[in-house]
């Protein structure tokens, strides 16, 4: 029924998704992501703006040359880019923008890495890091953030500092942090008769609602096993379970809350509320919102730029916090953060450094969330982020900053205990083993993975 009739709707659906971060998630800043929520792939390379005829404004240290800057989301470049073409305006190096895919883009910096050449400035994420750190491959910033008037590691969230630190020492200058929100499509609800979601609303009013929104023309809710920074995780954190312990030396799947959460997103798909398996593989919970084939997503703040360039989000569409779990009370943001790095081993490390200073300084941070680019990594910036469209009310995700926030789960090999999660977690999703088991079969080989680290 339904997925029948998403083909020809589907064939003319254009989307760009973007982790990041964080992502899973993206994500995701983070994001995500999901365990990476694969953004688009797009080869081409944006060509910054010459630098001015004018003497470029003096800038400390010997900055010349040109530089390259890579990243994965397309969303995000034209307005990097107006921020990096006044950096290249004043210091008269010429940096252009390279967007990789998310697959694409770590196949990238693994073969710079063993012997290839490297981008001079990119994004680190936290799947990532601890790899590149670990291993020399990351120019150590500590010195020039010492020296720097223009960045100060407490003036950004704690925990994407913590993140890109390794000894002592810093590697990475935050650029932003996302939160997790409810985006709904009002039309859905106002044709179904279902009051639109609020602050009151938990994630038992969530799921009911969801199976009120179903019908053979749309789903209530749309998840992917793979979607976790933007789904399941905010509930089983809500639910007072966990993913991984504190000390990253321990599996959280065997905790009642983990079970909890999980079982809730089972019994939507199984009960219809949700795409099944084969569906969401198809075509993902972005594509199926935008297609105004499911009612809501759970899903990042990188979002905005793609929702809002959508004709039909655009129209259709808007954005509250999360629920609250009715048990515990808590309703919790899982946040990521990206990080502006530079290879060890870049020809050009002074103007390297100068460009990350400038990107990472409070006046720049203040203009990429003015800009809608996302949200900042330097604390009390993004509330400019909040007026950057008239198309929805991102209140949603600025109140998820005052949520309790936990930071996205990771450890060393954050990948390969992600992926395998998303194997397992497919058994429950079609039903073949129960969730109460499959969990515990996720536990034991996470265990196994965080052992070895």
């Amino acid at each position: 029924m339904k997925a029948k009739k998403l083909a020809a709707l589907l064939m003319s659906s254009v989307m760009a998704m973007s982790l990041a971060a964080c992502g899973g998630s993206g994500s995701t800043g983070g994001a995500e992501p999901a365990t990476a929520e694969s953004t688009e792939t797009t080869e081409a390379a944006a060509d910054t703006a010459e630098s001015t005829e004018e003497a470029p404004t003096e800038m400390k240290g010997s900055v010349e040359g040109e530089l390259t800057v890579t990243i994965w989301d397309e969303n995000q470049r034209p307005g990097l880019q107006q921020i990096i073409d006044e950096w290249s305006a004043e210091s008269g190096v010429k940096a252009t923008i390279q967007v990789v895919g998310w697959d694409d883009y770590w196949t990238l910096l693994e073969a710079g890495a063993s012997g290839g050449e490297m981008p001079d400035v990119f994004w680190m994420h936290s799947n990532q890091a601890q790899k590149y750190m670990e291993n020399d491959m990351l120019m150590d910033l500590t010195d020039k953030i010492s020296g720097s008037d223009k960045i100060d590691m407490a003036n950004y969230y704690q925990g994407i500092v913590d993140l890109y630190q390794l000894n002592g020492k810093q590697y990475a200058v935050p650029k932003d942090i996302d939160t997790i929100a409810l985006w709904y499509n009002k039309t859905i609800f106002d044709e179904m008769g279902v009051a639109y979601p609020d602050d009151t609303w938990t994630w038992d009013d969530f799921s009911e609602a969801a199976a009120k929104l179903t019908n053979d023309d749309h789903w209530g809710y749309a998840i992917a096993p793979s979607n976790n920074q933007d789904s399941f995780y905010n509930a089983v954190y809500s639910m007072g379970g966990e993913i991984i312990s504190d000390d990253k030396k321990a599996s959280g799947y065997d905790k009642p809350g983990t079970i909890k959460a999980i079982q809730l997103f089972v019994d939507m798909v199984q009960a219809g509320s949700c795409p099944d398996l084969n569906t969401i593989s198809e075509s993902g919970a972005d594509v199926l919102f935008e297609s105004g084939k499911v009612a809501m997503v759970t899903q990042g703040s990188w979002m905005v730029a793609a929702f809002k360039d959508n004709e039909y989000t655009a129209e259709n569409c808007d954005v509250a916090v999360l629920p609250k779990d009715a048990e515990t009370g808590k309703r919790v943001s899982i946040y990521n953060g990206l990080g502006w790095a530079a290879s060890a081993n870049t020809k050009n490390p002074d103007a390297a450094w100068s460009l990350i200073e400038w990107l990472g300084s409070k006046e720049m941070q203040e203009k990429q969330a003015e800009l809608g680019v996302t949200m900042s990594a330097y604390e009390g910036c993004s509330d400019l982020w909040v007026n950057c469209t008239d198309k929805f009310d991102l209140n949603g995700h600025m109140k998820m900053l005052e949520a309790d926030l936990v930071f996205r789960p990771y450890s060393k090999y954050t990948t390969v205990w992600e992926d395998m999660q998303t194997e397992k977690l497919k058994e429950a999703w079609t039903g073949e083993k129960s969730v109460e088991d499959v969990c515990k079969e996720i536990c034991d080989s996470m265990n196994q993975t965080l052992s070895e680290e």
